[in-house]
């Protein structure tokens, strides 16, 4: 079988993949293919961030979010340090298991064809999957890609464990979004996001050993348990009340980002973007999924395939280097308690900071002249304390 544009993995990415093809050329032949049937369930904090919504929008998919409670209101604590307010704009926690069958039935809607296949390899000549052979193709498969690993090998990058369940609301939780840093290995912090139907969404996550610094050192990786325990330890009442726990690695986002020549595109956490800071990664994956299809959709249509890395390549720095840059540089801030409580009590003072922290953490902000003279007059008053 020969088609135009071949979508490996069908979560946001894929999905927003094959939505942005068919946007550019509703004609093309577009294949999603995975392992799983949907619905299915998937580890995250199930954070939609606004941008998420403007993104979709563009491909005619933004009622994705109908039905759920929008959220305005969060918290950001490290023990006793907390600031609280509103975002600048609405943001949703839909559960991954909606969510992602919706945007697969959006994506079917208009026009890919979905089928339910493991996929362990990538032929090359010609280009394709068992029997299945693409103009272009785009690896959306996730942390664990098996695109990625072919195109690129196994690559050394930062990555963090993180562990989400389900927790009856409480007051405390209550139409907010909830983060609250630990003191293990930076940045490593605990969440309740209320899902607006009676659950909320609960977790906590941290850095994997070897990566940055803190008390903890280069020890082994966190178990369940520890990261259970330490989840009730900085959110009172989520592990014992939560069920339906999941695990996950992220490959987080490093200082540059690549994508090689040729044919074959990567998005989402496939292609390792993930925000280094928050661990969010739903707005990277719609974007570059989108970006990708629409590029995929233009070599296919100019008989360019081999080009379509380079364009995706310079199109994904463009919508997001510097973001990415600038998360890198908060990320590692963050590795410092200090800084992270410096950062919160700017926020407390200015609420341009706030905006700023919430940007940078949930969509495509940048470390602005506020959040560095807020950081840097948090920290010039803890020094000049007796």
């Amino acid at each position: 079988m020969k088609v135009d544009v071949l979508v490996i993995g069908a979560g946001p990415a894929g999905s927003a993949a094959a939505l942005g093809a068919l946007a550019q050329d509703p004609s093309l032949r577009v294949v999603l293919l995975d392992r799983s049937a949907f619905p299915r369930d998937k580890s995250c904090g199930d954070g939609i961030a606004p941008h998420v919504v403007t993104a979709l929008a563009e491909v005619g998919a933004a009622d994705v979010v109908d039905g759920w409670q929008p959220l305005r209101r969060l918290e950001l604590a490290h023990g006793p340090v907390r600031v609280e307010g509103d975002m600048e704009r609405e943001v949703h926690v839909i559960p991954r298991a909606v969510l992602d069958a919706r945007l697969v039935d959006r994506a079917v809607a208009a026009g890919a064809e979905l089928r339910r296949q493991r996929v362990t390899t990538v032929s090359t000549a010609p280009l394709g999957v068992d029997g299945i052979e693409a103009d272009v193709v785009i690896g959306a498969d996730g942390a664990h890609s098996v695109v990625r690993t072919q195109l690129l090998g196994r690559r050394r990058e930062p990555r963090a464990l993180a562990l989400r369940g389900y927790a009856p609301v409480t007051e405390e939780w209550r139409e907010r979004q909830v983060i609250r840093y630990g003191d293990r290995r930076q940045p490593s912090y605990a969440w309740a996001f209320d899902r607006g139907d009676g659950l909320v969404n609960v977790g906590y996550g941290e850095l994997l050993p070897g990566e940055g610094s803190g008390p903890v050192g280069r020890s082994a990786a966190p178990s369940r348990q520890l990261l259970l325990d330490q989840l009730e330890s900085v959110v009172p009442g989520a592990a014992t009340t939560g069920t339906g726990w999941l695990g996950h690695h992220l490959p987080l986002s490093s200082w540059r980002w690549d994508q090689p020549d040729g044919p074959v595109l990567l998005a989402g956490d496939a292609a390792g973007l993930v925000n280094p800071m928050t661990g969010e990664g739903i707005y990277y994956a719609v974007a570059t999924g989108i970006a990708a299809g629409r590029t995929a959709a233009r070599a296919v249509r100019l008989g360019r395939a081999t080009e379509a890395g380079a364009v995706h390549r310079r199109g994904v720095r463009r919508l997001l280097g510097t973001h990415l840059r600038h998360t890198w540089v908060s990320s590692r801030l963050a590795q410092s308690p200090t800084v992270v409580d410096a950062g919160i009590r700017a926020a407390q003072r200015d609420r341009r900071v706030f905006d700023t922290l919430v940007e940078i953490g949930l969509g495509d902000g940048r470390i602005d002249r506020h959040l560095v003279r807020g950081l840097a007059g948090s920290l010039a008053v803890r020094r000049a304390r007796p």
